[in-house]
């Protein structure tokens, strides 16, 4: 018995989970099934009670959900089943389907927006300070007639450089996009 496949894959701005799974030979059937949000938006079953007894059972079964699972993705891909999802979301069933019974459907985790390139860290110069009992001993004030030297100005700070626009890097395809690709055969990609 082949154990099955499952793929999370974007599509219109939401998470479908397309699931495959074999019966073994007790339950000689693939069923794929498409889920959104917990709910299953559509499904397809295929027997295979008559090849039953061939030498290489497992690895026609395997070709066989791989063939299946692979034409939900496409349907689901091409827009075959817009009709169900806009009655789910858009009004005519419930605004927000409430999870069945089943596989979790995991967020896809977006990729994190690269940070801004720092600036060098300049280090700031502090001065030590003594603790109050370790004061050093109050150096006389000179008297009133002295001359009392200006302080002198602190100096300016520097203009912060100019930060060098960040390039660009080209487009990289998704990972879910690559393997879709894969799985269908989107061999122009």
């Amino acid at each position: 018995m082949v154990v099955g496949f499952n793929h999370n894959f974007r599509y219109r701005d939401r998470v479908f989970h397309i699931q495959t799974e074999d019966g073994g030979v007790r339950s000689p059937h693939i069923t794929t099934l498409v889920y959104c949000g917990g709910t299953i938006l559509a499904s397809k079953k295929t027997s295979y009670a008559d090849i039953t007894r061939v030498s290489n059972l497992e690895q026609v079964v395997e070709d066989l959900m791989k063939e299946q699972h692979k034409e939900m993705l496409r349907r689901l891909r091409d827009g075959d089943f817009d009709d169900k999802i806009d009655a789910m979301i858009g009004g005519a069933g419930p605004a927000s389907p409430s999870p069945a019974p089943g596989p979790a459907v995991e967020p896809e985790a977006k990729p994190a927006p690269k940070p801004e390139p720092r600036r060098p860290v300049t280090p700031v110069r502090t001065r030590p300070v003594a603790s109050p009992a370790r004061q050093p001993a109050r150096t006389p004030q000179p008297p009133a007639s002295a001359p009392v030297p200006e302080p002198t100005p602190a100096p300016k700070p520097k203009a912060p450089e100019p930060r060098p626009e960040p390039q660009k890097e080209p487009e990289v395809p998704a990972l879910d996009d690559i393997i879709l690709s894969y799985l269908v055969g989107d061999d122009d990609k």
